[in-house]
């Protein structure tokens, strides 16, 4: 399949009706809430996306995304390569979808005023949810130490007068 460009927002009625597939990339930078918490503000997501109506009649994007991202490592503060792999399916609701015989294996998605998807809104809530709440290397090959550490230069405490001097000061006065 050739690489195509990823629309922005797609009609998922028309999309399902026609099978449309779509095989390409997204560059990093078009997805700024993401670009907020990985490292790198330069890369390519590459995405597959597929869709159709599946028996029950539901029109389906079906897809998948893969990328590799830089996030800060949450115990040595050190970047962090993490490859990011994610599959979806989506399913677009309405006021009239009844929920209780939508099928559990699709998530909800909502239209817009225009009856479309923000197909880059998807991809980059998939991509943040696949990054790890607490991000950290492999205890091996992460630099963390359990020697106190400080970072600045520490002033010494006498340096500074004690403000509650004054108090002692008036209780041995009384």
């Amino acid at each position: 399949m050739q690489k195509v460009k990823i629309p922005i927002t797609l009609h998922p009625g028309k999309a399902a009706q026609h099978r449309l597939k779509y095989d390409g990339i997204v560059p990093l930078e078009k997805l700024t809430r993401l670009e907020k918490v990985v490292q790198e503000e330069v890369g390519e997501i590459a995405v597959k996306i597929h869709c159709k109506n599946d028996d029950q009649g539901f029109a389906v994007i079906r897809g998948n995304l893969s990328t590799h991202v830089t996030v800060i490592c949450q115990r040595c503060n050190g970047d962090l390569g993490l490859d990011l792999v994610q599959d979806f399916a989506y399913s677009p609701v309405g006021e009239d979808t009844e929920l209780d015989i939508f099928p559990e294996d699709y998530d909800e998605v909502a239209l817009d005023e225009n009856g479309e998807v923000n197909v880059f809104d998807l991809i980059e809530d998939e991509l943040i949810l696949a990054i790890p709440l607490v991000a950290t290397h492999n205890e091996a090959s992460c630099s963390y130490s359990a020697k106190p550490a400080s970072f600045g230069v520490l002033k010494a405490e006498d340096d500074k007068p004690n403000p509650f001097d004054i108090l002692k000061q008036l209780k041995k006065d009384s």
